[in-house]
Order: structure tokens, then C-alpha cells, then sequence
């Protein structure tokens, strides 16, 4: 990529359309590699227990597992992956850290369960730590509350156990990838698509 040309521009209303031809050579494969850094940030969850029985990346792999295993697509499945990817960034709104990754990638469906898992999950400890654990019911008439309940009851809260049989990391690289390559909803979709 070093050889490949680059803007001349110091401030972006003096760039042209040459410039912007050289940073888009650069923009095409970058965005496409987006999954593999994806990949790299999901594993800094690795040994962060936070007082869970299991660590936070075992935590998201059981969730995927468990999506996987009953027959969930593969878009759900990495939803499911990345739901608590936010956890080392967003510790008071992982859920909006999470649904700003997928957002381009994911159905609209699947982008409200992400952005919506942590108030669903909190009917199971919120009254545990001074909140409402029926805070969720704010949502009962969306269209998408019932999928997320069921996602937080059969895939995010059982999704604990030390002794699960968990499926590696590397068993859900090739999905991430083939999801990242291309976005859904992008302002950039036309632009990525000329690649």
C-alpha cells in the first residue's frame, strides 16, 4: 500500500478529484478488512472476568455458540458475537458501542436487539444494583421487543458457563469477515460498491 499514491490536500475543501481517487485506492481495502479489526478488538475481552464466572470474550463466544447451534443466520450469529464488544470502551453504553459496529452490516431488526440487549438483560439484576428491572417494558409495543427478550433468555443469559462446550473464536473469523466486507446502510455503500 506504500506505493500507492496519496492526497496532496492539508485541508479537505482544497481536495480534488484526483486526490479523492488516490484516498479511496487506500479506503476500499482498509473498509474491507474492517472484520479483521473487529476481531482484533473483540479479543482484548480476553481474561477480563469482571467477576463473571467466564470472561467477557468466553462470554460472547457462548452467546454465538448458542445462536449457532440453534440454527440462527449468520448475520444473528455475529450479532451475537459482538453484542458486548462495547464492554472495554463503553462501560456506562456498551450496547451503543456495539449497535455503532454493526450498524452498517446488520438488518434493522438485528441492530434494535444489539442497541436494546442491556435493558432486556436488566430484568435480571437491575433490582440487584437500585434500578427498575421492568425498565424494558417501556418497549413491550416494539415491533422488535420480543426477539431481543428472546435473544437475552435463550442466547445472552445463559451464556455463563465455564463448562459449555464453546466454539473458538476461529470458528466464527470466517463470518465476521464475510460480513464486514460489504455494508447494508452506509452513506459509502455506492462508493464502496465501484471496488
Amino acid at each position: 500500500m506504500d506505493d500507492l499514491p496519496t492526497a496532496k490536500f492539508h485541508t479537505m475543501t482544497e481536495g480534488t478529484q484526483e486526490d479523492w481517487d488516490a484516498i479511496m485506492t487506500h479506503m476500499r481495502p482498509f473498509a474491507q478488512s474492517g472484520g479483521a479489526r473487529v476481531l482484533d478488538h473483540l479479543r482484548l475481552l480476553e481474561g477480563d472476568c469482571g467477576g463473571f464466572a467466564v470472561d467477557r470474550l468466553t462470554h460472547c463466544l457462548q452467546t454465538a455458540t448458542r445462536a449457532h447451534r440453534d440454527g440462527r443466520d449468520e448475520a444473528y450469529v455475529v450479532m451475537a458475537l459482538l453484542h458486548d464488544i462495547g464492554d472495554t470502551l463503553g462501560a456506562f453504553n456498551h450496547p451503543d458501542v456495539a449497535a455503532a459496529i454493526l450498524k452498517p452490516f446488520v438488518s434493522e431488526e438485528l441492530l434494535w436487539i444489539v442497541q436494546h440487549h442491556g435493558i432486556f438483560q436488566g430484568y435480571n439484576f437491575f433490582h440487584f444494583i437500585g434500578l427498575d428491572r421492568n425498565m424494558r417494558d417501556k418497549f413491550a409495543d416494539h415491533p422488535y421487543a420480543a426477539a431481543t427478550a428472546e435473544f437475552i433468555e435463550k442466547y445472552d443469559c445463559p451464556a455463563f458457563d465455564p463448562n459449555y462446550d464453546t466454539l473458538p473464536l476461529e470458528f466464527f473469523e470466517p463470518m465476521v469477515m464475510r460480513l464486514f466486507e460489504r455494508p447494508l446502510n452506509s452513506v459509502y455503500k455506492k462508493a464502496m460498491a465501484e471496488a
